[in-house]
């Protein structure tokens, strides 16, 4: 009898201190709601013409189906900027914009697209998603890095390849009941990779996010047949484009390589809060501005030193923490490893494109909208306190901040709070890096 009540002494303070997190925790997300669905209801009252981004690409769908070239800046109504997709996407954007539905209308639809977008991303546990886990990922959606008020405030077409993004990641991160890596979902996964491409091949820079693929939990044949797989969808807008546009690509290139005089430019350095941008203010400040090679050398370094060499350190510290069979390579150490935790595997696999998406050279403020939906799949499993952390930093800061009326555009706020909460999902990985396998194992 003593021993049960000795038991309960000790388990009453630890249940009464994990009531008062979880209320305390409940209040943080609830007063995150708040400012994130503010911040978007503020915007929407505001007198302001929006959705540039729309506009262009209607006018250039309009262009060409008019007979004229979409990629002269001359030939697009209403808009001094240009159209920055291959010939082939005014084909496929035609039925979006047919009848000017998407114009008159997107601020009405993008927001029903994000929610769609949170609702769409999967789970990593093998417990089905409770209403706060979809609660979760939805608010990331809408309101982390204030990616989507930006898609909403620019109307750009970032909210399509978002869907996309999210139908590919539940179709690359199905597993099944057992966890077995060589199932029957493989076709499902190549949908997924296949998907994943095409998205990549709107924003081209993005094209290193593939490689993610290498982690999930599968034998290296089969990932590699993935990678190759998305390289392929990638490339094949741009064949396509090259093959059956001829002459719409030769301006498309012109265009790009900024040789139509007398009209916006879309490059690496225009304006934007990316890693390059903040090497070439360095460069700048130090004295040695003009000098790409200087430039594209600090970006480089800082990429592998803020992100990708930390991240990597972090997922090999794992894998060596397990004895070696004799004759292994770390490669195939790291293959086993992947196949023996499924879980965390999956887990790492979209870190890997969280942290290359990150590092991208060209980083638009309506892109982090992308950057966001990678995050919600991350934090649902997250511990109350790193929880709270990323709250703060990635939900609750900016939506005040945008509130209050700071400007983001030409700072480079948004990439530290993009750094800052990426530091804050490694270091919780760091800690914890299988806590996947022990939840599940305890909800079994």
């Amino acid at each position: 009898m003593s021993d049960v009540t000795g038991a309960a002494r000790w388990l009453e303070p630890s249940a009464d201190m994990a009531s008062r997190r979880n209320f305390w925790l409940a209040c943080l997300i609830a007063l995150t709601a708040l400012l994130v669905l503010g911040n978007l209801a503020n915007d929407a009252v505001l007198d302001m013409k929006y959705g540039w981004d729309t506009r262009v690409n209607c006018a250039a769908v309009d262009a060409y189906a008019g007979g004229l070239d979409p990629y002269f800046v001359k030939n697009l109504k209403g808009t001094k900027l240009s159209y920055p997709y291959l010939p082939v996407t005014l084909d496929v954007f035609r039925p979006l914009c047919a009848g000017g539905l998407l114009v008159d209308h997107y601020k009405g639809i993008f927001p029903v697209l994000a929610v769609l977008c949170g609702l769409l991303l999967p789970g990593l546990g093998r417990t089905r998603p409770s209403a706060r886990d979809v609660a979760l990922r939805v608010l990331c959606a809408l309101g982390a890095f204030v990616g989507f008020e930006w898609v909403q405030a620019s109307g750009n077409f970032a909210i399509l390849s978002g869907v996309l993004t999210a139908i590919a990641l539940r179709f690359l991160l199905s597993l099944s009941a057992s966890d077995a890596p060589e199932d029957s979902n493989f076709p499902l996964r190549l949908a997924g990779a296949a998907l994943l491409g095409l998205v990549t091949s709107f924003k081209l820079v993005f094209f290193p996010v593939l490689a993610a693929l290498y982690f999930l939990p599968l034998p290296r044949g089969r990932k590699l047949a993935l990678i190759a797989v998305a390289a392929f969808s990638f490339a094949l807008p741009i064949l396509i484009s090259r093959l059956m546009y001829p002459e719409l690509f030769a301006s498309w290139q012109l265009a790009m390589g900024g040789k139509i005089p007398d009209q916006h430019l879309v490059d690496l350095f225009e304006i934007n809060p990316s890693l390059l941008l903040a090497a070439r203010d360095l460069m700048d400040f130090a004295g040695f501005g003009g000098r790409k090679a200087a430039t594209f050398a600090t970006y480089a370094f800082a990429a592998l030193a803020l992100v990708l060499v930390p991240f990597a350190v972090s997922i090999l510290r794992v894998v060596k923490s397990r004895p070696a069979p004799e004759g292994g390579s770390l490669l195939a150490q790291l293959d086993r490893w992947l196949m023996d935790h499924p879980r965390v595997a999956m887990r790492i696999t979209v870190f890997a494109m969280f942290a290359l998406y990150l590092s991208s050279p060209r980083l638009k403020e309506y892109a982090f909208f992308e950057l966001a939906l990678y995050a919600a799949i991350l934090v649902v499993d997250l511990p109350a306190l790193p929880l709270a952390a990323f709250l703060a930093v990635g939900l609750a800061f900016p939506a005040l901040i945008s509130i209050l009326g700071t400007a983001f555009e030409g700072s480079f706020i948004l990439l530290i709070i993009a750094l800052t909460s990426f530091w804050i999902l490694l270091l919780d990985f760091r800690a914890e890096p299988k806590r996947l396998e022990t939840e599940d194992s305890r909800s079994t």
